[in-house]
């Protein structure tokens, strides 16, 4: 039990100094490159807090536990959004680019909107259960190029739209270097996070399933949650926008995506219609909160912390 605590405190440790560190090497490599934060956000970042997710799907559909694979990214999802931007917006308000307004956000609900009617066979199809096939993975992935080509598109400009660049706090080698140790210190802090923390639980006599939806769901998406909060204190919000609008689109693209066309089908897939309708809102709701003003304020920081508490009171309860 002790050895577990000492851990789990060493695990947060490192995880808040590897977040620390990946936000200045990642802001630092878009202006060695002279790239948009945003890209780099978009990209390096997302890709490097959807790790442990990616990693969770891989091993989950290896053991059969498809379902623990689909409440992973769905809860990941709807988390990256309420509690993340919630609290990073309620520590102070974050301006967000016209690009991101018009292009990753509706991207994002694009991909979001393909996932629920790929998942509701039932609903759409009349089939006598739910279930993802390889051919509805190989459909996710190839939407999920569309993403791709435009990244390639902001590549090709190769312009930040932020004026005020004091010039990189790290050189090239070390802003490569200090990203892949951000990314590694991220991925190591998380898991032991959520491996001493499950443990502990356990030992408490708490229930399998409150650990699956409390630390298994708020675990993976730490590395998301601690970039993007100290992305906001230090006023990189590109960063601390573009990590989580690009996990969420990562989170289906890869997470589901490649897993699904190389391992086949999960099959009678239950769950609950409340979990998608939260998924597909809290998507809705950061585009016209975005669109508004081209900022998410510290209020509707507050109401997305709100809705949050409300829907993770219902999963517990239900």
């Amino acid at each position: 039990m002790v050895i577990n605590i000492i851990i789990l405190i060493i695990g947060f440790i490192v995880l808040v100094k590897g977040a620390d560190l990946f936000v200045d090497a990642a802001s630092s490599l878009a202006e060695n490159f002279h790239l948009s934060k945003m890209l780099i956000a978009l990209t390096i970042v997302a890709f490097g807090t959807s790790a442990p997710e990616f990693a969770v799907s891989i091993k989950s559909m290896v053991s059969g536990s498809g379902d623990i694979v689909l409440g992973n990214v769905i809860g990941s999802n709807i988390l990256n959004i309420l509690l993340i931007l919630g609290i990073s917006a309620s520590i102070h308000y974050l301006k967000v680019k016209n690009a991101t307004v018009k292009k990753e956000l509706p991207i994002t609900i694009l991909m979001t909107s393909l996932f629920i009617v790929l998942i509701n066979d039932k609903l759409f199809s009349g089939a006598t259960s739910n279930m993802l096939s390889r051919s509805d993975g190989i459909v996710i992935i190839l939407f999920f190029l569309i993403f791709i080509y435009y990244l390639f598109t902001i590549m090709k400009n190769k312009v930040d739209e932020d004026k005020e660049i004091k010039g990189p706090k790290y050189g090239i080698i070390k802003s490569i270097l200090y990203t892949l140790v951000g990314i590694g210190c991220l991925v190591l802090g998380s898991n032991a996070v959520v491996d001493k923390a499950a443990a502990i639980a356990k030992i408490l006599g708490v229930s399998e399933r409150m650990i699956s939806l409390t630390i298994i769901a708020l675990g993976t998406s730490l590395p998301e949650l601690v970039t993007s909060v100290v992305a906001t204190k230090k006023g990189e919000y590109d960063i601390a926008i573009g990590n989580v609008v690009g996990s969420n689109i990562f989170n289906i693209g890869i997470v589901i995506g490649i897993p699904i066309a190389i391992f086949g089908n999960i099959s009678h897939i239950s769950f609950n219609y409340i979990d998608l309708f939260v998924m597909l809102l809290s998507a809705v709701l950061l585009l016209l909160f975005s669109y508004k003003d081209y900022k998410i304020s510290k209020k509707e920081g507050l109401i997305f912390l709100l809705i949050f508490v409300i829907y993770y009171s219902y999963v517990v309860i239900a």
